[in-house]
């Protein structure tokens, strides 16, 4: 199913279906602010297997991101005591950044696993943002690699639809992705590490 929803003035009765399909334990592609991404419910254990799997990774302990509305939502699941790293968070999102932060005692659970730090995204992507207020929590995010040897990263959601219609539930257009992934920041240890350098530049 291919959907398209415009960034600037998302429907809601669209937004609507996605989310309904993510309560079903459905798998989506979706446009972020950097590059396209899979990803599912953060409750459906199944599909994060299934995603896991798809992309070569330990189902029992995948290194999958999460998606975020806002920095209530993302308290939910995280702790972040450090003043220094909060501030670092309220300056750059919405924005093109994968924080690897602390986890709190909800990510184990949810992953099945002792995992104690996680990725945190708040993308500057109305879309994706909106399914994810909708849906009330979070979901797994990873981005979409193209098997190409000179393309990284398959920009035409058209194309997407091609390739990856018959892996996910639906795939959202929302006009064309970027061809590079988020700048990934590591919040986790005693210095904070830029461990990808992507689009987005750290506001101090």
């Amino acid at each position: 199913m291919l959907i398209r929803i415009y960034n600037d003035n998302t429907n809601r009765k669209h937004i609507r279906q996605v989310v309904d399909l993510l309560e079903g334990g459905g798998i989506i592609i979706y446009p972020t602010d950097t590059v396209y991404a899979m990803g599912c419910d953060i409750r459906a254990t199944k599909s994060i297997d299934k995603i896991a799997r798809y992309k070569g990774l330990n189902p029992k302990n995948p290194n999958l991101s999460l998606i975020f509305h806002d920095m209530s939502q993302l308290s939910e699941y995280t702790v972040i005591r450090d003043n220094t790293i909060f501030k670092l968070l309220k300056r750059n999102v919405p924005g093109p950044f994968t924080f690897i932060v602390q986890a709190n005692n909800q990510i184990p659970k949810l992953f099945k696993n002792k995992k104690k730090t996680v990725g945190i995204r708040i993308p500057n992507s109305n879309i994706v943002l909106e399914i994810v207020r909708e849906l009330g929590r979070p979901i797994i995010t990873t981005s979409i690699h193209d098997m190409d040897e000179i393309i990284e990263y398959t920009t035409d959601p058209e194309l997407i639809f091609e390739k990856f219609g018959d892996f996910a539930d639906a795939v959202i257009d929302g006009g064309y992705g970027k061809n590079e992934a988020s700048t990934v920041v590591d919040c986790t240890g005693e210095e904070i590490k830029i461990l990808r350098q992507g689009p987005g530049i750290l506001e101090w």
